[in-house]
């Protein structure tokens, strides 16, 4: 019995230590592998010594305040600027035969209205259907109604008179009338050097899109070419970029521009303009005034007040309407207009070049009964010329 007890108890220490192996075995396969061996990092560039790491100092060789050479006072230190280039000052070409040199501008005024009187004329028979086609050459270039008739009325006249028509004779007799027209005997002098005092003061004024910006400094050009020196000022407050297109204009031939704020008051600008025109002697100062349409009321009263605030300093010598030959009709109501606000002394006809209404000339001086001064004949720097009606009549009837 004991016997069978023994190998009882060792069959459950065999089978014990067996289970013991078995389950030990197992546990080593479960196992997670072991880690990656760390990757080998550089190290990176010492970095500069900070605080209790930094190294002790070298020993240089150092000077000391004796040895120092220090400024003696006696002369400050300029530090030089860069050289700032002023603009090429431009000598503008004479006004005088000016027009002369820019007839060629006037060719659709010409074959509109000079060449087609001629032809007209030269017809062998003169009968009524011939004169109203005459009246209509003449009404279609913007002569007016009232100057359409009186030239007709005296063409017949010397007509029959004359009799037999050569083209030559035809061309001197249309001259000699056309010039009457136009007439003769005005006074179109730009008038800028008063003989009391000194500056001359002009006021240049018109609506919006007639070119009234660029002819104030082509006027300019016009007054330094004539040997005078000028003084812009930049009126025209409320319209963008007017002040900096006049103030170009005027570095171009030496003629210094005041101005003022962009939406200012325009008449503080022209009094400042004429008070700087007066400490510098300037012969002229050229105001380019605010551009207004003329069926605004409060605008056109505040031209009124621009010109009553400079006439503080002197009367106002010329005001000069600028208008676009090519709106006609349209012209003659805004001159009208703006007549009635300030006294219109002059006008300068714009754009002639770019309209076969060259007759303009005649009906806006009947409208206002002031003379054309000036005429812009083109867009470069120098096409506005002086007036001259015989050159002008000479432009349109040709040779």
């Amino acid at each position: 019995m004991d016997i069978v007890i023994l190998a009882v108890v060792i069959a459950v220490v065999v089978l014990g230590a067996l289970g013991g192996l078995i389950v030990g075995s197992r546990r080593k396969k479960q196992l997670p592998p072991p880690p990656p061996a760390a990757p080998d990092i550089t190290t990176p560039p010492a970095e500069p010594h900070v605080g209790d790491e930094a190294e002790t100092p070298r020993e240089e060789p150092r000077r000391t305040i004796e040895e120092v050479d220090l400024p003696d006072g006696s002369a400050p230190v300029v530090v030089e600027e860069p050289p700032t280039e002023a603009p090429e000052i431009e000598v503008p070409e004479p006004t005088a035969g000016r027009l002369v040199r820019l007839r060629a501008r006037l060719s659709r005024s010409q074959n509109a209205l000079g060449q087609g009187l001629l032809t007209l004329l030269s017809r062998e028979h003169l009968d009524e259907d011939t004169w109203e086609e005459i009246e209509d050459t003449l009404l279609t270039a913007d002569v007016g109604v009232q100057p359409t008739q009186e030239l007709v009325e005296r063409l017949r006249e010397r007509v029959k008179v004359l009799g037999t028509r050569t083209p030559e004779e035809l061309r001197t007799l249309l001259r000699e009338e056309m010039i009457t027209l136009v007439g003769r005997d005005m006074d179109r002098t730009v008038k800028t050097e008063p003989e009391d005092r000194k500056p001359g003061i002009v006021l240049v004024v018109g609506v919006n899109g007639t070119g009234k910006t660029t002819t104030t400094g082509k006027l300019a050009r016009v007054l330094v070419a004539d040997g005078q020196s000028v003084v812009l000022g930049a009126a025209d407050t409320f319209r963008a970029a007017a002040a900096d297109q006049l103030q170009t204009w005027g570095e171009r031939v030496g003629a210094y521009t005041v101005r003022g704020p962009e939406g200012g008051d325009p008449a503080s600008v022209a009094f400042d303009a004429v008070k700087e025109g007066k400490e510098m002697g300037a012969n002229v100062v050229l105001i380019d005034t605010a551009g207004r349409l003329h069926t605004k009321t409060g605008l056109m009263d505040e031209l009124g007040k621009v010109k009553r605030v400079v006439e503080k300093h002197a009367p106002v010598d010329e005001v000069l309407l600028v208008l676009d030959a090519t709106t006609g009709q349209n012209g003659l109501v805004q001159a009208r207009v703006f007549a009635e606000v300030v006294d219109i002394t002059g006008i300068v006809l714009t754009k002639l070049d770019g309209t076969a209404k060259g007759g303009i000339v005649v009906a806006v001086q009947r409208e206002l009964g002031v003379p054309v001064k000036l005429v812009g004949l083109g867009e470069g720097a120098d096409d506005l010329a002086p007036f001259e009606p015989e050159a002008f009549v000479d432009a349109l009837i040709g040779e």
